[in-house]
């Protein structure tokens, strides 16, 4: 036997060897760690997307109020001299006083329409109050609901009064008239903005909020008392929707300096970058640039809305700048309000912001109601000043010379401001101030593609971005982009509604409505369009169908169906993923989408992906064939022909390896359930009948313990065991405390010689748990019932007894629903139990009228045994054959059929023909469901009000949405795992220089050569009978699994870690386990012998265990059929072989062996093929025949040959080359062992040999080139377990003798050990099973008592 090198071929100890073999850590790859297996398939939860306008306004109407009586003072102001005089930038004195009052209001209102010229203006010059009242009464009733405008300039009458009053004056001017604020909130109503540009304007806003207030409690007051005067006024307006905009403070006089004009506030608002630009060269700093005059001002060239031209541009740069302090500073909700909601009112705010700049430098405060927070100090104000000294640098050349205008670099370096944001900062942190710039620079096709890429980088930070940017107001803009016909903004624009859409789906309809998925339609049809960006496109289109009828009819219009078939086949699989499911989501509910698809063969092209290699596109295939079968209109021969090609389609994946697909396979098969609900009816009623009918003869003797013979099972008679269901200990699988009374459930097993097979077993329902599930309760099938049903159904005769029908599309779909709801993957099995339900609850309340009378023909039955478990008083087996009767399954007292068999201990009590059996007729079948008392039968009509529907149309697996999760979530991003610096990468590399020097130390302790092994390290209770046992390779845990659950220990601190439930059925046992990625972060594999494989993580350390997959690796497991040794009855083999049969309960049961380096895991046992499963691919790669008829009882494989080396029950060795075709692969047969091999080993070097050994004890080396063996040692009799050491020239025997034998491979014994240490030198119990570690010399040891014990080379060695 020859010395095997490290796992992982790394050089002979010397130089750089730890490196070396890190390096091969590195290259190995990990299974089961994609994100379906990390985390929950589900969307992500929808943020309330608060961007959205609810309300869109116009300000519809401005009221212009000039109270200026040009040449008289107010009496209250004592003016300068000079003094300021312009109002809106003219001199009064310089006309006639009536003119100039006219010239001015004209001017005002050619100022206001330059922000909102189609509103209604109406001038008020030097009014009455009456004139007020009927103007604002006017405009008020033409706005109706939108907003109105006031405009205030009382600079030719007094101040406001601290009782709120401004002043108008009287028909012939001689007096000042008093008007009451108050009174003018009634006639102005809201939402209204009111702009007051006279001194001490503060007042006005003090006095408008008491007055507002005062309103709020008259309404409250009228509402609660209507018989008060107030409720019999017409009810005033609220104010709650008013702004104001007021020039100073309250104790505040206007700036009377003559160098500005007048209304310098009304200036502001209505004339910003002429008073900015004068403001500019007042300054000390103007004098920097040099032959700037007020003059030269005047005669800047361009228009303010061209872009191009030297104006157009500071205005742009100032809108930017404005909109970006705003968007700063104020909270987001505000600033929706004020800077998005009102055209009109955002334009006014923005101007305000510079009103609050200029004004402050003259000790004057504008006011603002809502208020905002002082911005004049805001940094981005220096950009304006630099925007401002570029510009009118240029000015004196310009005007002079002609030359060309040179652009402003604000907006480039705002966007390299940007860049150096998304470059270089840390995650959490406040949001780029840049982004209103970024917006207003999409404006611009200069700057436009670096922007949308930095917007696009920006976005794809996470649904927090996309979310900013939304409230920022991006959304128009990209709409608008979508109608450019540039090539090169493709895929920028692809991106960016990718993350929108991802974020905020609600955008389907305004796509549509401007036509905007005619953009991705046509990118998706673009092949010279990378496939990312196509995946995008199509994701999008995906959004647009999804439950949206006006978007499915336009995309279908489009050609939709034909752009995504031509793309099935592409290589990248996302695309693939994400077409299939936009074809799902365009015919779901949508007929004319599913006749289209029908046209162009859309089903058949689907097929070929329901065998793709990454699961989630197999996935995304079952769901758009399920929504094209699930389509609700009418139905004609031709499309149930199509419906049933398809289900029957799918029914093939019922056993594929990912819970995913099987997941969606089920809601895919509910749809056919709906659509064709009658049918189903009719064929659960006939299973129920059947299931019912099927009782079987109790097994003679079958309850003494003494008789050990091994009963030959046919199919016909299956054998009969109490089966605990699955959903009830389902609730207790993540608990922990679920131990007690686990070991309740398993430990007092039933007596008998548990000859049964796996294959073909049938279950009862009178096992009662102390577990109960919460939605249990209402099933009228139990889990039981429907596990009988499927075995029942798969082998009976069942199709003489229901006739033709029972090979219909419907009776296979049911099958393959019985299939499903067994799944070992508890999300699977619940779907699938509840489409099952929902038919069986429908088809017993159909059938239940007609047939409650017919309690004559009593069928004949045996009364269920009372079991220890509680019983309940209705269990007797003896009924009229109702399709729901009760049985005392865990579903208790609800109505479904019941299951006839007989347990091991049951009495043999049979009624005769018509005789009743005790209690079963004083409770209707329908109780619980009906809750009336025993005699009363519900009537038909009588539907329970509380019984859920178990299925609806629109049962969902979660699918899309967690796949659109893809898109919301950062792409660019360098993934974790990938950065050096992360944890997550530093966790790996320690684990991977700990498996080093576990490797470098394990060597050198085996390369000396070990001379003995019986230093116990470890010994402990185990909480069930061990049945396998598997050392971590790496860490100091081992795993000890008994029926149906496992345990962890830590041998090194000798304490328990963990214990946990397996969750497989009562009649079935775990026969094999494997660590995967053991050399990382480490799962759990367990087989169990009906062919179910379960993947846990999180063991042993402080979470709880989680399954991550699970999935059927074999199907049809066979009732054994072990070679029988020649020799007398009563040979050891025979006797060996009984005892095995014990200890495995009937045959091999699953055996595995899993290839780290290539992710495939070889898989047999009672079956006659070896099933290759590849792990990533999560499906079945390959069949080999075993060409044998007798179980496979040890698999070992080797990467480096493509070798598999498979032990049988026959005695036989039989080695496949797994390159070749299913025909030739088996390379060779050795055929030297008599008897049942229980260890079949090939060793992992080039040139290593194939050991096996039999229960006869007979140790034999084969070279897989010669036919004969090459060496043959004799070891112990009675053999049970057997394990070689990878390493250290080890092997060790166990026996049902009770005692455990190591060999080295020259056949001496170097080790015997019958006797536990200490506990008064107890004797070891008959050996069940045996590892060794892979490393350490370290041999773990479970037996029949319950111990589970290690042994290692004495110490000087370690």
């Amino acid at each position: 036997m020859k010395m095997d090198s490290d796992l992982l071929n790394s050089p002979a100890v010397g130089l750089g060897e730890e490196e070396e073999a890190d390096t091969n850590d590195w290259k190995l790859p990990l299974a089961f760690m994609k994100k379906r297996h990390s985390e929950k398939i589900e969307g992500s939860k929808a943020l309330a997307q608060s961007w959205r306008m609810k309300d869109r306004m116009k300000t519809v109407s401005v009221a212009l109020v000039l109270c200026l009586n040009v040449g008289v003072d107010p009496p209250d102001v004592v003016k300068t001299s000079p003094c300021a005089r312009l109002e809106c930038w003219i001199d009064p004195l310089s006309m006639s006083p009536q003119k100039a009052l006219e010239t001015i209001g004209a001017n005002l209102q050619k100022q206001y329409e330059n922000w909102q010229p189609r509103a209604r203006y109406k001038q008020s010059l030097d009014p009455t109050v009456d004139e007020v009242k009927k103007l604002c009464t006017s405009l008020r009733r033409n706005a109706k609901e939108e907003r109105v405008l006031f405009h205030y300039n009382g600079h030719g009458v007094p101040r406001p009064t601290v009782n709120g009053e401004i002043w108008v004056f009287n028909k012939n001017y001689t007096q000042y008239i008093p008007l009451s604020i108050y009174d003018l909130q009634t006639w102005m109503g809201s939402p209204s903005i009111f702009v007051y540009d006279c001194s001490n304007a503060g007042i006005i806003v003090k006095s408008f909020k008491q007055f507002a207030l005062q309103r709020e409690q008259e309404l409250e007051v009228a509402a609660i008392n209507p018989s008060h005067p107030l409720a019999q006024m017409p009810l005033p307006p609220s104010m709650k929707n008013c702004i104001q905009l007021a020039a100073c403070e309250a104790s505040e006089l206007l700036p009377m300096n003559p160098d500005l004009p007048a209304d310098l506030f009304t200036s502001c608002l209505t004339t910003p970058i002429k008073i900015a630009l004068r403001w500019f060269c007042m300054q000390k700093s103007a004098k920097l640039v040099p032959g700037v005059t007020l003059d030269l001002i005047e005669k800047i060239p361009g228009r303010l809305n061209d872009r191009r031209t030297p104006l157009g541009e500071l205005n742009w740069i100032f809108t930017a700048i404005t909109d970006t302090i705003a968007w700063n500073v104020l909270p987001r909700d505000l600033f929706q309000k004020l800077f998005r909601q009102d055209l009109l009112v955002a334009s006014l705010f923005r101007n305000f912001l510079l009103a609050e700049r200029i004004m402050r430098s003259y000790n004057c405060t504008p006011v603002s109601s809502p208020r905002l927070p002082p911005t004049y100090m805001h940094a981005m104000w220096q950009a304006w000043d630099l925007a401002v000294d570029i510009c009118l640098s240029q000015l004196p050349t310009i005007i002079e010379e002609g030359t060309a205008f040179r652009h402003s670099p604000f907006f480039a370096e705002q966007l390299t401001a940007f860049q150096v944001w998304l470059t270089m900062g840390v995650e959490n942190r406040n949001p780029p101030e840049q982004l209103p710039i970024v917006l207003q620079v999409l404006l611009s096709q200069v700057h436009r593609l670096r922007a949308l890429d930095l917007l696009g980088r920006f976005l794809d930070l996470g649904p927090w971005a996309v979310s900013l940017a939304l409230s920022v107001g991006i959304f128009p803009y990209v709409l608008k982009l979508l109608q450019s016909s540039a090539r090169e903004l493709r895929p920028l624009l692809v991106f960016i509604w990718a993350k929108i859409l991802a974020v905020d789906s609600s955008c389907q309809a305004d796509l549509v409505k401007d036509n905007g998925h005619k953009y991705f339609l046509s990118v998706l049809a673009d092949s010279y369009m990378p496939a990312e960006h196509r995946t995008m496109a199509v994701f999008i289109l995906a959004v647009i169908v999804n439950s949206y009828n006006t978007g499915q009819e336009a995309c279908l219009q489009g050609n939709l169906i034909a752009n995504c078939l031509e793309q099935l086949s592409d290589p990248h699989p996302l695309l693939r993923q994400w077409v299939a499911i936009c074809l799902g989501r365009i015919w779901q509910n949508f007929d004319p989408a599913r006749w289209c698809g029908v046209r162009d063969s859309a089903h058949e092209k689907l097929y070929s992906l329901l065998s793709d290699p990454i699961p989630e596109v197999r996935c995304a295939a079952v769901f758009a064939l399920g929504t094209f079968v699930g389509n609700s209109a009418e139905r004609t021969d031709h499309s149930t022909t199509i419906d049933h090609n398809v289900v029957m389609m799918l029914a093939q994946l019922i056993n594929d390896g990912s819970p995913v697909v099987r997941k969606e396979l089920v809601v895919a098969l509910s749809h056919l359930v709906v659509q064709y609900e009658s049918n189903f009816c009719t064929v659960a009623l006939q299973f129920i009948e059947e299931e019912k009918n099927y009782t079987v003869p109790s097994p003679a003797n079958s309850a003494e313990p003494g008789n050990l013979t091994p009963v030959r099972d046919s199919p016909a008679i299956p054998r009969l065991r109490s089966v605990n269901s699955y959903t009830n200990i389902r609730a207790a699988t993540t608990a922990r405390n679920l131990n007690k009374s686990l070991q309740n459930l398993n430990l007092n097993e039933e007596g008998g010689p548990a000859a049964f097979s796996p294959g073909n077993l049938s279950t009862s329902s009178s096992a009662s748990s102390t577990l109960g599930s919460p939605d249990n309760d209402e099933y009228i099938l139990s889990f039981e019932t429907i596990d009988k049903m499927r075995r029942v159904s798969s082998y009976s005769s069942l199709n003489s007894l229901i006739g033709v029908s029972f090979n219909s599309v419907y009776t296979q779909i049911w099958r393959v629903l019985l299939h499903l709801a067994a799944d070992p993957f508890p999300e699977v099995s619940d779907l699938a139990m509840k489409v099952l339900n929902s038919i069986a609850y429908k088809a017993t309340m159909n059938a239940r009228p007609q047939r409650i009378l017919d309690s004559g023909s009593l069928t004949q039955s045996a009364p269920a045994s009372p079991t220890s478990k509680g019983t309940h008083i209705h269990q007797a087996g003896g009924s009229p054959p109702m399709p729901s009767t009760s049985s005392s399954s865990l579903t208790n007292e609800v109505p479904k059929p019941p299951a006839r068999e007989q347990q091991a201990t049951r009495p043999p009590y049979t009624p005769t023909l018509g005789g009743q059996a005790p209690h079963s007729h004083q409770f209707p079948r329908t109780r619980k469901m009906f809750d009336k008392g025993p005699e009363q039968a519900a009537e038909d009509g009588d539907e329970p009000g509380g019984h859920r529907n178990y299925i609806s149309p629109s049962l969902q697996t979660g699918l899309c949405d967690w796949s659109a999760k893809y898109f919301a979530q950062p792409v660019m991003k360098i993934p974790e795992e990938h950065d050096v610096e992360s944890q997550v990468r530093m966790e790996r590399q320690w684990r991977f220089l700990r498996n080093t020097r576990v490797r470098r130390q394990s060597r050198g302790i085996t390369q000396k050569g070990v001379s003995r092994l019986d230093d116990q390290i470890f010994i402990n209770r185990n909480p069930g009978v061990p049945s396998v046992v598997k050392f971590h390779p790496y860490n100091t845990c081992i795993a000890v699994a008994d029926k149906d659950s496992i345990c962890f220990w830590d041998w090194e601190k000798g304490e328990r870690l963990d214990y946990f439930y397996n969750g497989n059925p009562r009649y079935t046992r775990i026969t094999a386990m494997e660590y995967l990625n053991g050399h990382d972060c480490s799962l759990l594999l367990t087989a169990t012998d009906d062919g179910a494989l379960r993947i846990w993580k999180n063991f042993a350390d402080q979470k709880n265990p989680e399954m991550v997959t699970a999935w059927q690796g074999l199907s049809d497991m066979l009732p054994t059929t072990r070679g029988q040794p020649t020799t007398s009855s009563h040979s050891l083999a025979r006797r060996v072989s009984i005892y095995l049969d014990r200890s495995k309960q009937g045959g091999a049961g699953m055996v595995v062996d899993w290839e780290q380096e290539t992710g495939l895991l070889m898989t047999s046992g009672d079956v006659r093929v070896v099933r290759i499963w590849d792990i990533d691919r999560e499906m079945k790669v390959q069949d080999i025949p075993t060409g044998a008829d007798s179980c496979v009882t040890s698999l070992s494989c080797d990467s480096q040959r493509s070798l598999i080396v498979a032990g049988l029950g026959d005695g036989s060795v039989r080695v496949f080359d797994r390159r070749m075709g299913p025909n030739e692969c088996r390379v060779m047969t050795y055929r030297e062992h008599g008897a049942w091999v229980v260890k079949a080993h090939i060793q992992k070097e080039t040139d290593g040999h194939i050991i096996s050994v039999s229960v006869n004890g007979d140790v034999r080396f084969f070279e897989p080139r010669t036919p004969d063996s090459i060496n043959v040692l004799q070891t112990v009799k009675g053999l049970t377990a057997l394990d070689i050491h990878p390493q250290a020239n080890l092997f060790a025997c166990g026996s049902m003798n009770q005692f455990i034998a190591v060999y080295n491979s020259n056949g001496d014994v170097i080790s015997n050990i019958k006797y536990y240490d200490g506990f008064m030198g107890q004797r070891i119990g008959a050996i069940s099973c045996l590892a060794f570690h892979p490393h350490w010399p370290h041999l773990a040891v479970g037996s029949n008592d319950y111990y589970m014990s290690i042994y290692s080379a004495e110490k000087r060695l370690r």
